[in-house]
């Protein structure tokens, strides 16, 4: 991968959790509307942030199935009572492991346990990365490679 596509991935999951951290607390009614003006606020043309657009549609596309796998590997912890911003972080990441094969779930993991680390609290990386680790011994591929 190139740096620049990495910077832009980076960037990506930085804005779609800005986003779907919101949207988490307050859904918008056009969700379009509402995108087009997240994305004149940020630090980039909007073009530069496709990744993040994939990701924010399809993790409010799978919210659902997303949510109930998150459920069933949060052993021992109330939906509820999840930190959002780690709720965030953990549907972001779970999102590209499950539907996107063309980054290695050990990406995701690592990129989530990143972002926990700059927008949540200390102890969160071992949650997420705890979580994250069971779903990849879940989905029945190589962690280490894109398909």
């Amino acid at each position: 991968m190139s740096k620049a596509l990495f910077v832009q991935r980076r960037d990506g999951r930085v804005a779609a959790l800005q986003y779907l951290y919101a949207w988490s607390m307050n859904p918008p009614a056009n969700l379009a509307e509402d995108l087009r003006v997240f994305f004149e606020g940020c630090e980039h043309p909007r073009e530069h942030y496709g990744y993040a657009e994939e990701i924010i549609q399809g993790v409010i596309l799978h919210s659902d199935e997303i949510d109930a796998r998150i459920k069933a590997l949060a052993q021992n912890w109330e939906f509820d009572r999840i930190a959002k911003i780690d709720l965030t972080i953990l549907r972001l990441a779970m999102f590209e492991m499950i539907f996107r094969k063309d980054i290695p779930p050990v990406v995701s993991i690592n990129e989530a346990i990143d972002l926990s680390k700059q927008f949540s609290n200390a102890d969160a990386k071992r949650f997420i990365n705890g979580i994250l680790d069971r779903l990849k011994d879940q989905l029945g591929r190589d962690a280490r490679k894109a398909e």
